[in-house]
């Protein structure tokens, strides 16, 4: 690139009095490119706030992958060094579909036996117990962990007891064959603000192995009915599921219960991304009037330009670079605007008593800012800029020299 069609580009895009309404059109596509840009990165934040929220309060309690086989080590030594680092965790685990039934209701769930300190540590569930913790399963106990959505609806607390029924597990009795059940205490409640409240409780796995009539012995997890792998970053489930089911190794993973949930996300996320992309678009392509308006009025200066001895490449190249430090004023003013909106976005809502929240309870709305996000919108702002600055700049290039200095 040429420094002197540089200089000339940058001198172009300066506001000049003499040239008001050329002034006024370049000001307003700065200004929309600038809008356009600040909104994108809002949005994106506020999505990717949204969706590590979802990936908090759900797949911090969800199995992230679920080996329907009791196999622990062997299953991991067959992987990839880089897999094996993945796994963070892995824990004896049993799951059954079960009915939960109080004085008020009775309610269909997901029944989970854990190892209650690995649980504790490797889920996202400390964060979010309203009354004590993962420490009150103890084995023979059958105390059960619920959450706050389900104790509402059954109209339990803390110390209460309901009876637990597992459909799948049965025993003969003289007025025939029945489902297993037992009372069990309310130990702890927890509240994730997710479908999780309302469709899961947790019990140490002792008991529901006992429960299921399945033999488990605690000191060989191996004879669990299965087991439970935390990974450290959910979303790259998919690669460790493939070298599962190249191993031949039947597995469940998250996907299979929440993946239309967060493809649901991806797809909001996607097409707002989308349709800002195309304001961005417009406000950028408003850079063509204001450079067309640029070489009728600098005609005589490009011919001058030409017999001076600069190339025709070189002539493209300042109207190039006039719709790049265009860009670059919108794309910069608009990050700046952007990411200052993201971190006051919330103190913002607050002093204009916006209720807006993530929930009933008055949390504030979820804002992820990454910064990749940011350097890549600035990207394809430039880039849609300079892709504007063409038609202007070709237009440039075939003026002639001897017919634009004609009546100088």
């Amino acid at each position: 690139m040429s420094f002197v069609s540089a200089r000339i580009g940058y001198r172009y895009s300066k506001t000049k009095i003499s040239s008001s309404f050329i002034a006024l059109i370049n000001f307003f596509s700065v200004l929309g490119l600038c809008l356009g840009v600040a909104a994108l990165i809002v949005v994106l934040s506020v999505m990717n706030g949204l969706e590590d929220q979802l990936k908090q309060r759900i797949l911090g309690v969800v199995p992230h992958i679920v080996i329907t086989q009791p196999l622990l080590n062997p299953v991991i030594n067959q992987l990839k060094p880089e897999l094996q680092d993945s796994i963070i965790a892995t824990m004896p685990f049993i799951e059954r579909q079960a009915l939960v039934q109080s004085a008020q209701d009775l309610s269909g769930v997901s029944l989970q036996g854990v190892e209650p300190d690995t649980m504790q540590h490797y889920s996202s569930l400390n964060d979010h117990f309203v009354f004590n913790d993962l420490a009150v399963l103890v084995p023979k106990q059958y105390n059960v962990v619920i959450g706050y959505a389900l104790a509402r609806k059954l109209n339990v607390q803390v110390g209460d007891t309901m009876r637990l029924i597992l459909p799948s597990s049965s025993r003969f009795t003289p007025l025939g064959r029945v489902p297993t059940q037992r009372n069990v205490t309310v130990g702890g409640i927890f509240n994730l603000q997710s479908v999780e409240d309302s469709q899961t409780i947790f019990m140490h796995i002792d008991d529901v192995h006992r429960l299921a009539r399945i033999k488990y012995t605690p000191s060989q997890p191996q004879t669990s009915d299965s087991t439970r792998w935390f990974i450290s970053d959910p979303f790259a489930y998919a690669e460790l599921s493939a070298a599962l089911n190249a191993l031949s190794i039947p597995h469940t993973t998250w996907r299979e219960r929440q993946g239309p949930l967060f493809d649901a996300v991806k797809m909001e996320k996607n097409m707002m991304s989308l349709m800002l992309l195309l304001v961005i678009a417009v406000a950028a392509f408003n850079i063509i009037s204001a450079l067309v308006m640029v070489v009728i009025e600098k005609t005589p200066d490009i011919a001058i330009l030409r017999t001076q001895g600069l190339t025709a490449w070189q002539i493209m190249q300042i109207f190039m670079f006039n719709g790049l430090f265009n860009g670059i004023k919108g794309a910069g003013a608009g990050v700046i605007l952007g990411v200052i909106l993201v971190y006051g976005l919330n103190p913002l809502l607050i002093l204009l008593d916006v209720p807006l929240a993530l929930s009933g309870d008055g949390q504030p709305v979820p804002v992820l800012l990454q910064w990749y996000n940011v350097l890549w919108i600035m990207g394809v702002s430039l880039l849609l800029c300079v892709l504007a600055t063409l038609p202007p700049a070709l237009k440039a290039l075939r003026l002639q020299p001897a017919q634009s200095l004609k009546y100088e």
